[in-house]
């Protein structure tokens, strides 16, 4: 069963990391480093991307025309996605495992963010007949 791990930071502008000392931003690079190499070795990763922060940002949508209209940026975000992991595991137990190990990565002074991260199954696609 495919499960996406979606990472949510707290918003209030571009990514709060930039402001960390750089032990702590490399420890954390590391952490995210190994944690997708584990899920590699192990078959369970799918896809893992981290995200432009939210001072990038823009909603689009099409216009009447067809011509795109575009929103944003959002500094006021309460909070924004950071990143994901797109996860294959027997299970939800084990992509809440998985989502809980990727709370903990380390912030500053090595303690844990304990993060939210939002899991949702991906879904497959619809029967040809839905109806």
């Amino acid at each position: 069963m495919k499960y996406m791990m979606m990472m949510n930071t707290p918003g209030g502008g571009p990514y709060q990391v930039g402001q960390w000392a750089p032990k702590d931003l490399h420890a954390h690079i590391a952490f995210m480093k190994g944690f997708a190499e584990r899920l590699t070795a192990s078959g369970e990763l799918v896809a893992a991307e981290g995200l432009a922060g939210p001072d990038q940002a823009r909603l689009v949508r099409a216009g009447k025309n067809g011509q795109p209209i575009t929103d944003g940026v959002f500094p006021e975000s309460k909070e924004f996605l950071a990143g994901y992991w797109i996860v294959d595991v027997s299970g939800p137990e084990r992509a809440y495992e998985l989502a809980a190990e990727a709370s903990a990565a380390p912030g500053p002074g090595g303690e844990p963010l304990n993060m939210a991260i939002e899991v949702r199954q991906v879904m497959c696609a619809p029967p040809l007949d839905p109806l």
